[in-house]
């Protein structure tokens, strides 16, 4: 006889409630949409003296609209406890005694609480920041539950919120339920700036939030942008700047016409809304027509310079026209935000942890385990890469830097980058030079051949000039690198704070296989010293000028770095590789290495090699990171084959690990795509026609379903 629940993962608590406990001291610190859902239950044994047993689970997509909505999926659970078979009888003598089922409010910051009592009745509340109770209202409950279905769209495939006994399951599953959805979305848009956004956006608005980024995704995912365009057509009367919304969706919705006047009405009442001018620029930049977006980025620019996204928009549509160094420039003057991590709350240690496994997903002969390959520790090179360890705002500009470089190539990028930015060796001869005309300036007084005015002028016109906005950056040789990484450790507790903590520095133990390459290293920009505005001096006493030159901002100089190590480790796998074919020799490396390779090729923008080494990591071993990033080009290419045998892979996979969402996912994204191309018979049929087992294909045949059920674009072919 157990204790555990039947398909359903449990974390055991060593003291009664103690998980509730730590999730009411966490509520005032979450800041958007909140952690997962929080289902905790008491179990008791009919046998006299046996300790009760407490076990919680993370969940998400369960109706939160009411308390007996939330008492229903604590009311199933019972239904789950594993009967142990013995001679006489079936039965099991542990029973749920109670439940509590937790629901964070987004919208009012409190946590919504539903305690059944079995047998009993049913109790809600709702508990504060302080850990009060209050009562539940209807208004409560109605932001509860859309902040629940938030959660369980926007967390769906977020790498974050990857935890082991998280159970997923489809938030809203029936055209009601859609339209309960947007019925809830329409009654508290105007607060879903209170939501927060995505860590590129530093203010929240009406247009960018956590709510609007759900509604798109809903819809976009399925390129059912019908309902979408229906709600924000009631919404856009009161706004004119829901028409970026709007006008995104008509474009979804292929209704370009529509989409262009309602930018071009709602730019004559709202013309400083960068939202609006983003959309028309996007729809430019499809048409070829990159002068015009250009005037339009830099007016975005202009109108909203706090906000990285207007930036980053501008430096993009540069690269598009090839202005590469305006594009370095622009990339370089991007405000960067210091990126916070996720609502969740830390649990104390449970006493054991129970995750089984669905005995059909068993059986299936599917089933594989994402775990370490058993040939060797991987590559350090490539595990000590620091480019994974960007986000939010960095990650992005990284994004931009790393399409620089593939437009233009490494030497061309660190020629552009010379050329707009004043390089240390530039740096240290005008020091040189100033020093040289100090020394001179103090002998000349001494000897009263100089007026005190006069120097004092002098140096009122340095300082003029060095506060002019103009800069200066570092730019050593390769040679010296070592030494100038050394001298630079000192401005470490300044970087943090903007960025993630990256070793730049180069550990020549720390590389047993790669050593060298042909890539040039690149020259580091200086940070500004606190003597800068001192030491400058002007045109007259130097040979060159700096007034069309700027200071190279320190994260940008940190990019360089990063760039640096994911060049020079792809350059030698690549060269490396040559090698070994022009020597008919086969070139191995461990499963893992190639997951990684294939990670660092897609983000230097070789999506043929990427592809390459994720075939070849999974001939080693399985990797559900590979899968999906094979089937998102198996979807591209319109390999439907290999795109159905990779969501198999990957829906088998995460329904071991408690995933049973069918939709929005990634893997429904890209299923769907394909039925836009080919149709869904012919999906149906090549189905068919992989001889799955029968579990297996069921699992499969609810992506159809759902394309069906919601008529998905080629649901009718």
């Amino acid at each position: 006889m157990s204790e555990h629940l039947k398909d359903i993962p449990e974390f055991f608590e060593s003291e009664l409630g103690e998980s509730i406990s730590a999730r009411t001291e966490a509520l005032g610190t979450f800041r958007e949409l909140g952690p997962p859902d929080l289902c905790h239950i008491i179990k008791t044994n009919v046998k006299p003296g046996v300790r009760e047993v407490g076990s919680y689970h993370y969940v998400s997509g369960v109706d939160a609209s009411s308390s007996a909505t939330l008492a229903a999926y604590l009311n199933s659970l019972t239904y789950s406890m594993g009967d142990t078979q013995s001679w006489f009888s079936k039965s099991n003598a542990w029973r749920i005694r109670s439940g509590i089922y937790c629901c964070f409010n987004a919208f009012s910051r409190v946590d919504v609480r539903v305690e059944v009592k079995i047998p009993g009745g049913v109790e809600s509340y709702v508990v504060d920041a302080r850990g009060e109770r209050h009562e539940a209202t209807s208004a409560t409950w109605q932001e509860t539950y859309l902040s629940a279905v938030l959660r369980a769209i926007l967390y769906s495939d977020d790498s974050y919120y990857r935890l082991a006994g998280y159970r997923k399951i489809d938030p809203i599953t029936s055209l009601q339920g859609e339209a309960k959805f947007l019925e809830a979305v329409e009654a508290l848009f105007w607060k879903g700036w209170q939501l927060g956004s995505r860590p590129e956006i530093q203010v929240a608005t009406s247009v960018h939030n956590h709510l609007t980024a759900g509604v798109m995704k809903y819809f976009g995912d399925s390129f059912r942008y019908g309902p979408a365009i229906e709600l924000f057509e009631k919404l856009h009367k009161k706004d004119p700047e829901i028409g970026a919304l709007l006008a995104e969706s008509y474009i979804g919705a292929n209704e370009e016409t529509k989409a262009v006047k309602t930018l071009y009405e709602d730019l004559k009442l709202s013309s400083m809304s960068y939202p609006l001018l983003h959309v028309q620029v996007d729809f430019l930049r499809n048409k070829g027509e990159y002068d015009m977006a250009l005037r339009l980025a830099k007016f975005a620019v202009n109108t909203t310079p706090s906000e990285f996204l207007t930036w980053a928009k501008l430096t993009d549509v540069y690269i598009d026209i090839g202005d590469y160094k305006n594009a370095l420039l622009t990339l370089n003057s991007c405000p960067m935000f210091t990126y916070s991590e996720r609502d969740m709350h830390r649990m104390p240690a449970p006493t054991k942890t129970h995750l089984p496994i669905k005995p059909d997903i068993a059986t299936s002969g599917i089933m594989e385990e994402d775990t370490p390959s058993r040939d060797g520790e991987p590559d350090p090179n490539l595990v000590r890469l620091p480019a994974p360890a960007l986000h939010g705002t960095f990650a992005k500009a990284y994004s931009l830097l790393t399409k620089l470089a593939a437009k233009i190539g490494w030497d061309d990028l660190l020629k552009c980058r010379s050329s707009v930015f004043v390089m240390e060796e530039e740096y240290r001869e005008l020091k040189a030079k100033e020093e040289e005309r100090k020394t001179s300036i103090s002998y000349s007084g001494k000897n009263g051949t100089e007026s005190p005015v006069v120097t004092a002028a002098a140096e009122d016109k340095t300082d003029a000039v060095a506060n002019s906005g103009e800069g200066i950056a570092k730019a050593g040789d390769t040679e010296g690198e070592d030494t100038k990484q050394k001298s630079g450790e000192s401005d470490e507790s300044a970087l943090a704070e903007n960025m993630e903590s990256i070793d730049l520095n180069d550990d020549p133990v720390s590389e047993p296989k790669i050593e060298t390459t042909s890539l040039e290293r690149p020259k580091q920009a200086a940070e500004e010293s606190k003597d800068a505005a001192e030491t400058p001096a002007t045109s007259a006493d130097s040979s060159f000028s700096f007034g069309d030159k700027r200071l190279c901002e320190r994260w940008l100089d940190n990019l360089f770095m990063v760039l640096y190590e994911d060049l020079r480790v792809y350059t030698f796998w690549r060269t490396e590789a040559a090698h070994y074919r022009s020597q008919q020799m086969p070139y191995r490396k461990t499963g893992t290495e190639w997951e990684l390779l294939g990670d660092l090729a897609l983000r230097l923008w070789h999506e043929n090699e990427a592809k390459e080494s994720y075939e070849l990591c999974l001939d080693q071993k399985f990797s559900a990171k590979a899968w999906m990033k094979l089937l998102e080009i198996y979807a591209k290419e319109g390999n439907v084959q290999k795109a159905l045998l990779a969501a198999v892979k990957l829906t088998v996979y995460h329904q071991r690990w408690y995933h049973e969402i069918v939709y929005p996912t990634e893997i429904a994204c890209n299923l769907n795509k394909l039925i836009r191309k080919e149709g869904l018979s012919k999906m149906q049929n090549i189905l068919t026609s992989m001889n799955l087992p029968r579990s297996v294909q069921s699992l499969i045949t609810r992506y159809f379903d759902y394309g069906e059920l919601f008529k998905v674009e080629g649901y009718e072919f």
